[in-house]
């Protein structure tokens, strides 16, 4: 408990002492509240707002969730796949990284054109956001495994599965869960953009509908939510990353 304090004591008081920065200069300066407004503003609005607020946040942490997962399960078989199929690996990882050039933001119109309004193109967005750095990050892992270690265990009479399950995977333990940490906080900004081009309920929809309506407030109380959304998904995996990295360590 003392750990986690020493580690988060700091960037909380650089954080609080930005908010009163922020609401001391919207006073002194009197700006408008459609224009810029102040922390305790956007607290009031947070909290007045919150019960028709916290369903559109349900249904974009929802979609987020469903996203990261498939999009966990499509990278990391993509990883299994081409490191255990060389000439796979030679001939689609240029492709893997064609496709993160392509705008999401021009692609998910695309995609809706096709298979409509519904559920399907926004997972579609949020793992085509997710799967690549889980694919880099395990392909990377693997390749970093010991080669005395697999040359040992290949002595030792051990075949191409029992090296992979038993020493591969292991040692892309550490460098699969920087991938997912990376693609929590993707999954977040993926399910806001498909909510930004069609969906009935989610943050994007109540960003759209504030930013229309100049309710500024509205806006960054939205925000704040995907911040907190964000960092509460990379949390997450740093506590899972931490139980199964040291768990397999003692096990070893």
């Amino acid at each position: 408990m003392r750990n986690a304090w020493n580690k988060i004591w700091r960037p909380a008081v650089v954080l609080l002492l930005l908010l009163i920065i922020w609401q001391i200069s919207v006073t002194f300066f009197q700006i408008e509240e459609w224009l810029l407004p102040s922390p305790l503003s956007i607290g009031r609005e947070a909290l007045t707002s919150w019960e028709s607020f916290s369903l559109h946040l349900l249904s974009t942490t929802k979609l987020s969730l469903y996203g990261f997962l498939i999009g966990t399960a499509v990278g990391l078989v993509i990883a299994i796949t081409l490191h255990r199929v060389t000439f796979l690996r030679k001939a689609i990882y240029p492709l893997l990284i064609l496709t993160q050039n392509i705008p999401i933001i021009v692609l998910a119109p695309l995609l809706i054109i096709w298979f409509g309004f519904g559920l399907l193109p926004k997972l579609i967005i949020i793992t085509l956001v997710c799967f690549f750095p889980i694919t880099i990050a395990c392909l990377d892992g693997f390749m970093q495994t010991p080669a005395e270690l697999k040359h040992y265990m290949k002595m030792s009479g051990a075949n191409s599965r029992q090296l992979f399950w038993k020493l591969e995977w292991p040692f892309s333990l550490p460098s699969i869960f920087s991938g997912l940490k990376i693609s929590a906080t993707y999954s977040v900004m993926g399910a806001v953009i498909s909510e930004w081009l069609g969906a009935k309920s989610g943050v994007g929809v109540y960003m759209n509908l504030a930013s229309s309506s100049f309710r500024t407030d509205r806006v960054f109380v939205a925000i704040f939510a995907i911040m907190i959304l964000s960092l509460l998904f990379f949390f997450i995996i740093q506590l899972l990353e931490k139980w199964f990295v040291h768990r397999k360590g003692r096990s070893v």
